[in-house]
């Protein structure tokens, strides 16, 4: 896999249909990184980039979020379609902080995703006939964090929910499906009462 540096992006794997055989060296890169890049330019590269962004930032996942801690960690492998577009291979890394739809605790959610992304503009994207992800470009141009952000929310379930439902934020509801224990820590039997009614008849 490439290693992106603030000089070069070395390529040593072949990446989707893309044809070659020995590793080469890319244009040289600007230094710094930047968000906005040129699909094409990277494609035709065969380029890989790297990115890790804080989860607090990220302006659409911010509201799902118990505690804007962590970071998305995100590799972005550029390669030239067989269709003859710009694509690339996404995958991420996070482990955010969500809020239990059960007990609106939080909780760590390990994410860990990809996906094949072809670049279109808006016109193409109604009239392509592709497998992969779309993502639409402006000018040429993607934003690398939001087309991370976009994956990452994809990733997340619909109905955040802790894995362990017993425990599920110590909420005393959650216990059993019969048996709750009040404020107090005593066992509550709602039924218990109808019970020893069914018994004297």
């Amino acid at each position: 896999m490439g290693v992106e540096t603030s000089k070069t992006t070395t390529c040593t794997r072949l990446i989707f249909d893309r044809c070659g055989h020995e590793p080469y060296y890319t244009r040289p890169m600007a230094a710094g990184l930047p968000d906005l890049v040129d699909c094409a330019r990277l494609a035709e590269d065969a380029a890989v980039l790297r990115r890790v962004y804080e989860l607090g930032e990220l302006p659409r996942l911010k509201a799902l979020l118990a505690e804007p801690q962590g970071t998305l960690s995100a590799s972005f492998a550029f390669a030239r379609l067989p269709s003859g577009c710009a694509g690339a291979e996404v995958t991420i890394e996070a482990i955010p902080q969500l809020v239990c739809q059960r007990c609106l605790q939080g909780f760590g959610w390990r994410v860990t995703a990809g996906s094949e992304i072809e670049f279109a503009t808006s016109g193409d994207r109604d009239s392509a006939d592709s497998e992969r992800e779309f993502f639409v470009m402006e000018d040429g141009q993607v934003s690398l964090r939001d087309l991370a952000e976009e994956e990452l929310l994809l990733a997340l379930p619909i109905a955040p929910a802790c894995s362990a439902p017993l425990a599920c934020g110590k909420a005393p509801s959650y216990v059993t499906g019969e048996e709750r224990p009040d404020v107090a820590g005593e066992i509550r039997r709602p039924f218990s009462a109808l019970q020893d009614l069914l018994k004297k008849t």
